[in-house]
């Protein structure tokens, strides 16, 4: 899943840059002399982050206010030119800075974060209500189609107005100091939920006392809790360590149901319970301000709001596909459940299916129809191999691209990998960072940032990362992957393309600047290679041996690809819904904290997907994606590019799959122009067509219902 770090502006202070005396010492002050300005993670310092964020804010309120008080004529050049310009340093601090908050957090890291987020969101008003500013935008804007612009130019224009009118800039000067003081709590709100989150799931570490009652768990993940419960304070026992979603994977493979049970409920418990990290009030506060500042601005709500910029453009058009999907994949999900009820009952358990119950059920209602389970492919999976002759092989294939490693160049964390990144013709491309493990410093979740970005007009060539939450396991052990997690790895890969191939001039449209909506369409398009034939065969091979995933498994594999599906679609429309429920609400009618857990469970129901045993893949008090991640109102998003990924796989099962014709076609027409122009003109230059939504019901099962 995509899930990038909230854009961090600078503070808003009152310190001219004459009074900022740059620090030679502080690394951030310069860009970074390193190749493509990788940041230089050995020399940066906590302490460095404040005043660089001081200087580069006074730089840029300094640039502002220039263009703003400019006596010349607005022209392009002198006013969208120059404000693409402007912000260069802060641009620099805060790509290293919001990476290193999701990906490497400490205490001082998280209190720098939580006192600067009133005063970002300060920031970012004193730019788009800066009335001179404005004026000469709208003056431009209104000038549009005298100006003779290219279509990336003209598109700045209209864009770059658009951000400055949805942000409050008609709005009278009483509603803006209303709508300012809205966002300063918004964005602290926003902020304190993602570090409860963080903390709690840290803090919810479920310790077991008896080697014994993890049973079912392979060997190596034994191990891995035994370290993991030392490394805590708890030597001779063993501790799991929660992941951000509802399910744990080692509810898989548990058999002791009791302590399935015990760690289900702690998952879903967070945020819910009491104490420091009850997230309840802050949703009902939060939920409540973004529907009045919606109303501020003119919107109904705030899903209106934030749906206006997407490619689904309406609250109906998301909400017509949600409950379109919601009862075949609830139907799906009861069949899916009553064969699992089936094995209990022949197994005499005594017992009905509850949650905690489900991913154990269903490996042994996957080992009944297909004779495997997920512990039969991890030894294919080696974490190493997955990457370089399964992700990085389909890249080559697909675009050329080659990949050399690279132990020259400073890391924030030990584990993180670095990848010098060419074209076909030897040319180099980007620098890519592979982050691929958990650790109580990283925010859950699986995501790609930008370090760098691309632009011509600034001269700069991307730095990617790539962010996973992979269990690292014990010393000596290798990392044999899930198939989820192998899957994960070709979808954050794909977004890490979008960004790589970036050729856009002006940084408003680089990389993964599109819709939200549109974002997860290139990524999800990347996933088909994991089980692609050519590509499957090459990286599937036994850790140990070498030996390649024997045909008739890697048959299963693929034979059971449809399989849980209603649970899939199900814990992900509920997700969806919830999302759409809060942030469809006028002011009036956003709950209470002690009614937060209350409107969950109506709307589930009114949406008709309660069904117990299929939670949301994230209850509210922990959902932050859309409590502070930027997906507010969109969490449809994977569905809805969903649809056009599924099309996308179609198209190329017709012209010939893995080739550098179909690559440089993908490339070319769509990854490379970045949100320079409407994400469905691109798609449409692409495919040739609209997308049909056929595919995608047959790839959930749900074709025919």
């Amino acid at each position: 899943m995509h899930f990038r770090p909230r854009l961090l502006l600078p503070l808003l202070l009152t310190v001219s840059p004459a009074a900022l005396a740059a620090d030679p010492a502080n690394p951030l002050l310069a860009p970074s002399p390193l190749p493509y300005e990788y940041p230089p993670f050995d020399r940066i310092r906590d302490e460095h982050f404040a005043p660089a964020f001081a200087q580069g804010m006074a730089e840029q309120l300094a640039e502002v206010e220039a263009i703003a008080a400019n006596p010349a004529t607005p022209t392009f050049d002198n006013t969208l030119v120059a404000l693409e310009r402007s912000g260069r340093l802060l641009n620099r601090v805060q790509r290293t800075f919001s990476n290193l908050a999701g990906a490497h957090s400490n205490d001082a890291i998280r209190a720098t974060e939580k006192a600067m987020a009133p005063r970002l969101a300060a920031h970012t008003d004193a730019i788009r209500l800066h009335a001179r500013l404005f004026a000469r935008l709208d003056a431009l804007h209104r000038q549009r189609d005298q100006l003779s612009l290219d279509p990336e130019s003209r598109r700045l224009l209209e864009r770059t107005h658009n951000d400055f009118v949805r942000a409050g800039a008609r709005l009278s000067a009483a509603d803006q100091a209303r709508l300012k003081a809205m966002n300063a709590e918004i964005a602290t709100l926003q902020t304190t939920f993602s570090q409860n989150v963080l903390k709690e799931t840290n803090a919810r570490l479920l310790v077991v006392d008896r080697r014994e009652d993890l049973a079912g768990l392979p060997e190596a993940e034994i191990a891995g809790a035994a370290a993991t419960a030392r490394a805590e304070g708890h030597p001779g026992k063993f501790a799991l360590r929660l992941l951000n979603t509802s399910g744990q994977p080692a509810l898989g493979a548990l058999e002791n149901r009791a302590v399935r049970e015990r760690l289900h409920r702690a998952s879903l418990d967070r945020g819910s319970q009491g104490g420091e990290f009850d997230n309840r009030a802050l949703i009902a506060r939060l939920a409540r301000l973004r529907a009045e500042r919606a109303a501020l601005l003119g919107y109904p709500s705030h899903a209106a709001y934030q749906l206006e910029e997407q490619t689904a453009r309406t609250v109906g058009a998301v909400n017509k596909l949600l409950a379109d999907l919601a009862p075949a994949a609830v139907a799906n999900a009861r069949r899916e459940a009553a064969a699992m009820q089936a094995v209990i009952d022949r197994e005499s358990g005594g017992f009905t299916l509850a949650a905690w119950d489900w991913d154990f059920y269903a490996e042994k209602v996957r080992r009944e129809r297909y004779a495997f389970d997920e512990n039969d492919l991890k030894p294919y999976f080696e974490l190493n191999r997955v990457l370089r002759d399964g992700v990085f092989f389909a890249a080559t294939r697909l675009f050329g691209l080659t990949f050399r490693e690279r132990h020259d160049l400073p890391v924030y964390e030990p584990s993180v990998r670095v990848f010098e990144v060419f074209n076909a013709d030897g040319s180099p491309l980007t620098l890519f960072l592979a982050d691929l493990y958990a650790r109580p410093s990283k925010r859950g979740g699986a995501w790609m940032n930008s370090y760098v970005e691309q632009s011509s007009l600034i001269g700069t060539r991307p730095v990617i990362g790539n962010h996973l939450n992979i269990p690292k396991p014990a010393d000596g052990q290798p990392t044999l992957l899930t198939f989820d997690e192998v899957t994960t790895l070709f979808h954050e890969f794909g977004h890490a393309l979008h960004g790589m191939f970036s050729a856009v001039r002006y940084p408003r449209f680089s990389g993964t600047s599109v819709p939200r909506d549109f974002v997860e369409f290139p990524s999800q398009v990347n996933e088909m290679w994991a089980t692609w034939p050519e590509v499957l065969q090459n990286y599937a091979r036994h850790h140990q041996t070498g030996a390649p995933m024997p045909p008739d498994l890697l048959a299963k594999v693929m034979a059971a690809r449809k399989f849980n599906q209603g649970f899939a679609t199900t814990e992900y429309l509920a997700a969806s819904l919830l999302d759409q429920a809060w942030h469809q609400l006028r002011p009036d009618a956003v709950p209470a904290a002690e009614g937060v857990l209350a409107f969950e469970e109506a709307a589930l129901r009114q949406a008709g997907v309660a069904f117990a045993p299929v939670p949301p893949r994230y209850r509210s008090t922990y959902f932050s994606h859309v409590f502070s991640g930027g997906y507010s109102a969109g969490y449809y998003s994977y569905l809805w590019a969903e649809v056009l990924d599924a099309d996308t796989v179609e198209w190329f099962k017709q012209n010939g799959g893995l080739t550098r014709a179909n690559g440089d076609r993908l490339r070319t027409l769509l990854l490379s122009r970045g949100g320079s122009a409407e994400a469905m003109d691109l798609y449409r230059a692409f495919r040739g067509a609209d997308p049909e939504v056929k595919p995608l019901l047959q790839r959930r099962g749900l074709a025919g219902e």
